[in-house]
């Protein structure tokens, strides 16, 4: 009588440790699960700093290949911005107007040209909106007439622009990007506008080798947009390539 009792006991005793038997081993699963979830996160945040790196590592190589390319730009057309200077000179006012711009990100910069207006440009603007011939918030005049004997002629062949040159090897610029632009102007842009701020503005662009002044508001923004979506060296390249042509014959450019 008393060997089934205890074989009785043994039984309960097994099947009431059975429960926490298998708690146990769920428990570990659980556990292991987990830890291999752990480690999954852990490696995806490891690869993804390197990854990001690079890319930064890139842009800052990108920005120094643009103000090495500048400079030499600058020492080959010495001779010629020492002639416009002294032409700018002679025509009476300061050689260089700086401006601020807008650049990347909406970071503001001082701008640099050779000025081909008169020294109170700024002060004349208010009076000439009515005769506004730019495309959205940009103003523009065919034949403005704050614009100097000398200026008429640089800003046809977009030579007023280059002491942009410094701006790009400061890297505030880069040769290629949206044309800087006026704070009142970033103001009142549209959100397809705003991403023209996503990558640095350049000296020149591709709304300039397509058109320039003579494009509609929205054909430039669709053409910086355009920029900023297939940004490549390449297409650096054929923009820079195609600048020359379109310089040289000087349409658009007021």
């Amino acid at each position: 009588m008393t060997a089934p009792a205890h074989r009785t006991t043994t039984r309960q005793a097994r099947t009431t440790a059975d429960p926490v038997a298998e708690a146990t081993r769920a428990t570990e699963a659980a556990a292991a699960v987990v830890d291999e979830a752990t480690r999954t996160v852990e490696l995806a945040v490891v690869t993804a700093v390197p990854a990001a790196a690079p890319r930064r590592t890139a842009g800052r190589a990108y920005t120094v290949l643009n103000a090495v390319v500048a400079l030499l730009l600058i020492l080959l057309l010495a001779p010629v911005m020492l002639a416009v200077a002294i032409a700018v000179k002679l025509d009476g006012g300061p050689v260089f107007f700086r401006q601020s711009r807008v650049g990347k990100d909406g970071t503001d910069f001082g701008m640099l040209k050779f000025r081909s207006m008169v020294v109170d440009a700024e002060a004349r603007l208010a009076a000439l909106a009515a005769r506004n011939e730019g495309a959205g918030p940009l103003f523009k005049m065919c034949d403005d007439p704050r614009v100097t004997r000398v200026g008429c002629v640089i800003r046809r062949y977009s030579l007023d622009e280059l002491p942009q040159l410094f701006n790009v090897v400061a890297g505030t610029m880069h040769l290629v990007g949206p044309r800087p632009a006026l704070r009142r102007e970033v103001d009142a842009y549209c959100p397809l506008a705003r991403r023209r701020l996503a990558v640095k503005p350049g000296l020149t662009g591709l709304w300039q080798v397509s058109g320039r002044s003579d494009l509609s508001w929205d054909e430039s923004i669709r053409l910086d947009a355009d920029y900023v979506e297939r940004w490549s060296p390449m297409l650096d390249l054929s923009i820079l390539a195609r600048t020359a042509g379109a310089v040289t014959r000087g349409g658009g450019a007021y």
